[in-house]
This record gives C-alpha cells, structure tokens and sequence, in this order.
C-alpha cells in the first residue's frame, strides 16, 4: 500500500493517515486478511465509529477513504456497495477569527522564531506546515511575494511577503546562514530534496537556495539514503509557543496556530479586498470554501446592522432596570407606563404619504 501511495505522490502526512487506518480496521478484525473481509465489515466499521467512537465527519470520511483505497487501487477488489453507513452527522462550523487587537496581543507575547513563524502565517495567510516549509529561495523581497511549495491538494501558489518583517527575516537568514557554513565545515549541510532532484541535481543540496528558513536545531538520518539532513522546525514548537502566548493575553477563544490563516482572510475582506483575490492567496480551490470568511467579517450576524442599534433618544439601561422582575405581570414602578395611541383619524394618511389601503392594511 505504501508502494502504491507513493506511486501515485500522495502527501507524506496522507500515506501516514491511510495507513493508520487500515491498521485500525484490520486490527478491529483481529487481523484478518482484507481479501476475508468484505462490504458488511466495511460498514460495521465506519457505524462503530460514529456510534461507539464518537468521532467527527471528517474522521469517519478520512477512514472511508482509505479503507476503499485499499481496495481500489492495492487489492484491485473494489467494494461493490458500501451504504446503510450510520454517518456521523455533519453541522456547519465557522472558523475562530481573531481580532487586530487580539493577533497584537498573541504575537506581543511570543518571542524567537516562534513568533517570526506566526507573523509569516497572519502576514500571508500560510498555513503552519507551509510557513515551516520555506526554503530560501521562496522568498523574493523585491517583489514582496511569497511562493508556497507543495501546499495543499499538491499545488504551488504565490502569496504576499509582509513588508513589516523584512528586516527581522533578513536577521534571521544570516544566522541561519552562518549555522548553514558551520554545517557545510563539518561534511554536513544538506537539506533533502523533494522527489528525485538529489539526484538530478547532485550538489543543490548543500546550495544556500535550497536550505529552510526555519531549520531544525539538530540533524537526522534518512533512513532510505542513510544521509543526514537539518530538517526544517517541527510544528509542534511554533503550536506550543501560540498556545501559551494565547493564555497569556487571557482570551476567550481557541486560539491556533490556523486561526491567524483565518484572521488574515477576514481581515482582509474587512478591508475591501474582493473573495477572487482572497481565494487566490489561501489556495482554495473552490470559491464556496473562501467564503465562509464572509459570515465572520466584524459587522454582526451576516453583516446586518440590528435595528436596535438605529434607535435614537433610547436612553442607557440601568443594571436595576435590567435585572428587574415584573410580579403577577405587572411592571415594576420604575418602567413608564406606554403612551396611549394617536387617535385614528391621525392613521388616514401614511407619514410617507401612502394610504391605508396601498400600505397593505384595511381602512
């Protein structure tokens, strides 16, 4: 299976996924041969997982798609029906947007390299594993453009460089410049290649172009090449780092290291910036996804003005008056009573000059 994953370039993270689960489904069987199992199994598999395990949408999908993969494309046994599925049912959720003042706070509070990641990411709406994912050669300060390799579905795509960190970026790229030299000194320095340019191209892995900008502290050893290579920084330290910047500014939201990918789309509708533009930067493939962002722009509920709010001569609630109980459905004495109506005759002509009869109500 892994064999035929890579043959067909699926994702590192999408082979590991797959795999996962048909170790999961097979061992649900004690282990029996998939070629013993069949379209019943399949779905008493997916069910349990929904019922007995609770899990997301997503979850059950991802399962489903290995699972038929493993049919499909390895086994060459594809199911012949898979349905009376007791889905996990799926709602809308909208994304955890934060304000300004709030991506202020979260970066204020984080330092190092850490927080040069997570300003990359608001700055351009890159996700985690893209903004760690930059090699040098993917930056163009001139242009102040940023490409993002590989990104997500396998595609590259280009996206703004924020003017504002190009002094801290340049900072940084001299020291890992001079970590990069110290490395070649010793026989190190190489970064690994994606797909056969090792091969094609002997020394581009020592080249400055293709080290990462943001490099791991230690070396590993590839375990098919035997080499060792300075892998770029783990996800995990710049997800920490957002977690307790985020406890530390005290707010009231799951903060990520995504919700800045969302902050920087909203934020940018926010500022008039058409959905097409948007969608280009975040890499959707489908304009439906960008828009989300639109239910979450800072305008209220699907960006209407309450009504409430147009309200003049209103007044201030007193915290008394909020909290106030009528007793036996009368009000308290500190409402004012309503005013009695305008006699009828006022009601034969409409204020905007519409009769009765036009404004849709009898005479």
């Amino acid at each position: 299976m892994v064999e035929v994953l890579r043959g067909r370039n699926y994702s590192p993270r999408t082979q590991d996924a797959y795999i996962a689960w048909v170790r999961r489904f097979l061992h649900h069987f004690d282990g029996r041969h998939p070629l013993e199992l069949g379209e019943e199994e399949v779905n008493a598999f997916l069910s349990e997982l929904a019922v007995r395990r609770n899990v997301a949408p997503s979850t059950q999908n991802q399962a489903l798609a290995a699972i038929l993969f493993l049919y499909r494309k390895v086994l060459a046994q594809p199911l012949e029906r898979v349905d009376g599925l007791l889905r996990a049912s799926k709602g809308k959720r909208l994304p955890v947007v934060l304000t300004r003042d709030e991506v202020a706070a979260v970066l204020s509070r984080m330092r190092g390299v850490a927080r040069l990641v997570a300003m990359l990411q608001y700055g351009s709406g890159a996700r985690v594993t893209e903004a760690l994912s930059v090699r040098v050669k993917d930056l163009d300060f001139a242009r102040r453009e940023l490409v993002i390799r590989d990104g997500k579905g396998g595609n590259d795509r280009v996206t703004t460089l924020p003017a504002s960190i190009h002094d801290a970026l340049r900072e940084h790229l001299g020291r890992v410049r001079r970590q990069h030299e110290t490395d070649l000194a010793r026989g190190l320095g190489e970064a690994p290649l994606p797909n056969a340019l090792a091969r094609k191209y002997g020394g581009a892995a020592r080249e400055w172009a293709w080290q990462w900008v943001f490099p791991a502290r230690a070396h590993y050893t590839d375990r098919e090449t035997g080499r060792r290579h300075r892998h770029h920084l783990h996800e995990s330290v710049v997800q920490k780092a957002v977690r307790e910047a985020a406890l530390a500014a005290d707010l009231p939201k799951r903060v990520t290291t995504h919700a800045f990918r969302h902050s920087f789309a909203t934020h940018l509708l926010e500022d008039g910036y058409d959905i097409r533009t948007v969608q280009e930067l975040l890499g959707h493939r489908d304009v439906r996804t960008t828009m989300i962002y639109t239910h979450v722009l800072n305008r209220g509920g699907r960006g209407v003005l309450s009504p409430l709010d147009k309200l003049q001569n209103l007044g201030s609630v007193s915290q008394s008056e909020a909290h106030a109980v009528p007793v036996h459905g009368k009000p308290e004495a500190s409402y004012a009573a309503p005013e009695a109506p305008p006699p009828a005759a006022s009601y034969a002509v409409h204020p905007r000059g519409i009769t009765p009869r036009e404004y849709g109500r009898p005479k």
